[in-house]
């Protein structure tokens, strides 16, 4: 991309957004009181590399080990910034709540962004149970190391909804306390890194070669093909690098949504691409056994590498800089989930959408949706009650259902051509490379991550992120057919009957 463009994207004066919503078909109802830098933290902590890669850095131990952990998050990282430039430039044309379907809907029709919309839930309610679920095995890992807590599956989920519940009432007081802490998150991540690499890279004695670190491959999957092993231990830096659509989520929320909200989904890629390549090196380096970090009594191998390098005593601060952070993401998931469910059934495209789009008004804020966000996420992590296999189906589940989400507006933007009105920010000549290069990325993701992921296959190692693609697909295809008269995006604000139910859901 030119320098020019760059110059005229950044130097774009302030729109009329309330206008520009209007123009899009909608009557504000959000408060806008979000800046340019907490639209960006609000991805950036959605993506939060303390929880991603914390989280599956077991799952990355296993699947290549760190070769693959390494090369692929490198790899990955670009491909992902190509999806993020890409999905940047449609939502500069289209800053609303609704984002993917809502930019789907009027690139390709009905149906498009109805699809698009069901799989960005899916997507975002997974989410919210792998960011949610990863902070409860940390916390249990924690309540190990200091007080000889032996974290069960039944131990985990009752601290898993503990969270859910923390999570659900700090999203009730408004965008304002949520921007507030989204921002406090972004200085908690780097400096929460810094802290850790400098720990893990001044105080043991003992550290790996960088050979180990960067080329070191492990197969403890079961599958004999290598390739095949490196492709599925992808999934590490791929769940992570995702969630970045929050930033569009809130643009209703955003003053000067139009380029702010684009900027911010790029930026949080960037960020987190570099730091994130920062954390797992440091990890990496620091292993002491690998074989007894994969085996760890805490049931979270980051958090023996932290006890082996640093003893108990650092370990637990460690754990707890690494436990705020997955706080602060799972808050910023609840909030972008939210909004999507607010904006579906603003639309009619839920069952039940007259009371999941009411908003309050005291703090301008989709209250039913909070709380039907974190009840699903809360059933989509209920397996783990049974299955040891099922947080990697939970994280695939985020995987498979919003990727997809992410390149079907940006496929149908190129299919629309000339006929495509950019925003103020926009990529120019290197919008059809970009966005090619997104669209072909998201298909291989797409289909890599339904596939097994260890052998031999059981009812407990079966991937079961397929299966729940599926029944969200047949579920969406089911309810288009009770529901496509009443769902549509509006055309332009003005239409009586749209006012008045826009009204009604005040409260």
């Amino acid at each position: 991309m030119s320098r020019t463009a760059w110059s005229a994207q950044d130097q774009a004066p302030p729109r009329d957004e309330e206008q520009r919503l209007r123009e899009l078909g909608y009557q504000p109802v959000l408060a806008r009181r979000m800046g340019g830098f907490g639209n960006f933290a609000i991805s950036f902590s959605v993506i939060s590399i303390l929880s991603g890669c914390m989280t599956l850095y077991g799952f990355g131990l296993s699947t290549g080990g760190p070769a693959v952990m390494m090369w692929g998050w490198a790899g990955v990282g670009l491909f992902v910034l190509c999806v993020g430039l890409a999905l940047a430039e449609v939502t500069s044309a289209y800053p609303t709540s609704g984002a993917l379907y809502y930019m789907a809907d009027k690139l390709g029709g009905r149906r498009w962004g109805w699809y698009t919309g069901w799989l960005n839930l899916l997507g975002l309610l997974g989410a919210i149970a792998g960011i949610d679920y990863g902070a409860a095995l940390f916390t249990g890992a924690f309540l190990n190391l200091r007080f000889g807590f032996e974290p069960t599956p039944g131990s985990t989920f009752v601290i898993f909804l503990c969270i859910l519940l923390l999570h659900a009432t700090l999203n009730l007081f408004g965008v304002r306390l949520v921007s507030v802490l989204n921002s406090i998150s972004v200085w908690w991540h780097l400096v929460g890194v810094a802290v850790i690499v400098g720990a893990l890279a001044i105080v043991p004695d003992h550290h790996q070669s960088p050979s180990f670190v960067f080329t070191e491959f492990v197969n403890d999957t079961g599958w004999a093909n290598p390739f095949y092993v490196a492709a599925i231990g992808l999934l590490l830096a791929q769940y992570t690098f995702s969630g970045y659509d929050a930033s569009a989520h809130l643009s209703e929320e955003t003053s000067n949504a139009s380029v702010t909200a684009a900027r911010g989904i790029v930026r949080a890629i960037w960020v987190s691409w570099l730091a994130g390549f920062v954390l797992l090196a440091g990890l990496t380096f620091a292993i002491q056994d690998y074989a007894g970090t994969q085996q760890s009594a805490t049931g979270v191998p980051p958090a023996q590498i932290l006890l082996d390098a640093l003893g108990t005593a650092g370990a637990s601060a460690l754990l707890l800089v690494v436990i705020v952070a997955q706080l602060f993401c799972g808050n910023a998931e609840v909030a972008a989930a939210s909004r999507m469910v607010f904006a579906f059934s603003r639309d009619n495209a839920l069952p039940g959408s007259a009371l999941w789009r009411r908003v309050s008004s005291r703090t301008q804020t989709p209250v039913p949706a909070v709380w039907l966000a974190v009840a699903v996420a809360a059933l989509l992590a209920l397996p783990s009650l049974y299955s040891a296999t099922a947080y990697g189906a939970v994280t695939a589940i985020n995987v498979i259902g919003i990727t997809p989400a992410y390149a079907i507006p940006i496929y149908l933007r190129l299919r629309a051509g000339k006929r495509f009105q950019p925003g103020p920010w926009q990529l120019g000549r290197w919008s059809k490379p970009i966005g090619w290069t997104a669209v072909c990325w998201v298909a291989v993701v797409t289909v890599l991550f339904c596939l097994p992921q260890s052998s031999p296959l059981t009812v407990n190692s079966m991937n079961y992120a397929s299966i729940a693609l599926a029944v969200v697909l047949a579920l969406a295809s089911v309810w288009w057919y009770v529901a496509r008269r009443s769902y549509s995006t509006p055309a332009a604000y003005g239409n009586a009957r749209e006012q008045a139910e826009i009204a009604e859901g005040i409260v």
